[in-house]
């Protein structure tokens, strides 16, 4: 069996999430999508939120689950649930610099493979801090969000 992980901190979970997730489902046997929490980040979502709303929004998706990533290195959590590969989308060459030590240093770490998915065109200029701001302040950003996780942006800014 082959398992991937997709790690971020999806917050909130947006369409380009929800894309990559789902070729990484016709790529591998089972996908585990891990929920990050990074304490240098400001999050919108408390970590209990984001792991309901990515639970919402890939239910359906054949041999997902959704796990919390919890403290410590990505190449651990990998390592302790026996995936083979990371799956990271990249929406530019941008995303490519940044990934591309950390995969090699996971690699070293625990011999986990890092599998870049270049994003879809209609994705490739979101990111959950664009989608956000735009929210707060007033544009329309429900082509971008699935329906519940777009109901709770927007209750979160009232």
């Amino acid at each position: 069996m082959r398992r991937a992980v997709c790690p971020g901190s999806y917050d909130p979970i947006h369409n380009g999430h929800v894309e990559i997730i789902a070729r990484a489902s016709n790529l591998f046997d089972e996908v585990i999508v891990a929920v990050s929490t990074n304490y240098a980040k400001k999050y919108r979502f408390e970590a209990e939120e984001r792991l309901e709303m990515v639970r919402e929004t890939i239910g359906g998706l054949r041999g997902v689950t959704v796990a919390p990533m919890g403290d410590g290195l990505l190449a651990d959590f990998c390592k302790l649930h026996g995936a083979d590969a990371i799956v990271k989308g990249l929406r530019s060459t941008v995303d490519y610099q940044y990934e591309t030590p950390m995969a090699v240093m996971n690699r070293h770490l625990t011999g986990v493979e890092t599998v870049f998915l270049a994003a879809d065109n209609r994705y490739t200029h979101l990111s959950s801090s664009l989608l956000k701001e735009v929210q707060s302040l007033g544009g329309d950003v429900a082509d971008y969000l699935p329906r519940t996780v777009l109901k709770r942006l927007r209750n979160n800014d009232e």
